[in-house]
């Protein structure tokens, strides 16, 4: 019977195994496999993580927390998460490969998947221009006009991060303001290969083998581009879940005040699964560290009623 598992290997799961570890708990953390790490791997430049003054790379950043969280003697299992049964004293994980697992904690800190327009073409030509991921992609784009849609801290990186490649950046903003903060606001402004088309909406993305061009509901109604990068946020990964454990009006895990405690004794909910507003690594690293306390005063209070 294990102690703790958590599920999510980005900065609130593995912060979670660290702390669970050195409290010798014996942590399993199931990282998945194809988003090990979490939305950090797919970041380049992460200034402001405490601790790193001249930034780090988030991948290298990411990499540095499971190496913390194994030298505590955090195992780590590179697995997908298949099915979860959360009632009762034990709690039951099955995964892709056919691992179960019995536990009598679980933290889930599975974060948050990336939002599509739901458009004409944007499915169709996924991965032939249309893109959620800047830095995986960017460097295809080499000399040529891509945009970005979105007004956050997402879009606004991912327009500055690619003007390393492309010969022009459009970003395409719904509104008349932006939601970036002010100082990724100005650095695009700033940035003299990236325009603005405010107040408009992106109604298809148009192309045969690859992307074309853009219609839109604004003036002129299309825009030429060889790329489309959609940074207009992300919806929690909750599917696993959902049935079994309250959920937010925002569609994210219910948890009690500022603690990590769901609907359901033993089970812990961290990162961006929970928080749908502040969405940043340090704020997922804190909360990965209250459900990891919050798991092992649960384990402490059932061992003394025991």
């Amino acid at each position: 019977m294990n102690n703790v598992i958590i599920i999510g290997s980005g900065p609130a799961g593995y912060t979670a195994a660290i702390y669970a570890a050195r409290a010798e708990l014996s942590p399993i953390l199931i990282a998945g496999m194809s988003d090990v790490g979490g939305e950090l791997m797919n970041t380049t430049e992460v200034e402001n993580f405490p601790g790193f003054p001249e930034g780090i790379q988030g991948p290298e950043l990411m990499e540095r927390m499971r190496a913390q969280a194994e030298r505590f003697g955090a195992e780590i299992v590179f697995d997908e998460v298949t099915e979860v049964e959360l009632t009762g004293d034990v709690k039951r994980i099955r995964t892709e490969f056919g691992e179960a697992f019995e536990t009598r904690t679980v933290v889930i800190a599975t974060g948050s998947a990336y939002r599509k327009l739901g458009v004409a073409g944007e499915d169709r030509l996924s991965g032939y221009g249309v893109s959620w991921c800047a830095t995986c992609d960017g460097a295809f784009f080499k000399g040529q006009r891509v945009a970005v849609v979105g007004g956050g801290d997402s879009a606004m990186e991912e327009a500055t991060f690619l003007t390393r490649f492309a010969e022009h950046v459009t970003v395409i903003h719904r509104g008349d303001t932006l939601r970036a903060s002010k100082i990724m606001q100005q650095r695009a402004f700033d940035d003299p290969k990236i325009d603005f088309r405010w107040n408009t909406r992106v109604d298809e993305i148009v192309g045969d083998a690859k992307v074309e061009r853009l219609r839109l509901d604004g003036e002129p109604g299309t825009l030429d581009v060889e790329g489309v990068f959609v940074a207009i946020g992300n919806d929690p990964r909750t599917a696993l879940f959902g049935d079994q454990l309250r959920l937010t009006a925002q569609g994210t895990i219910a948890v009690e005040g500022r603690s990590s405690r769901t609907s359901i004794p033993g089970v812990f909910a961290a990162g961006d699964v929970v928080d749908p507003t502040y969405r940043q690594a340090v704020t997922a690293a804190a909360s990965g560290t209250v459900a990891a306390m919050d798991a092992e005063h649960y384990l402490a209070s059932c061992d003394d009623a025991a």
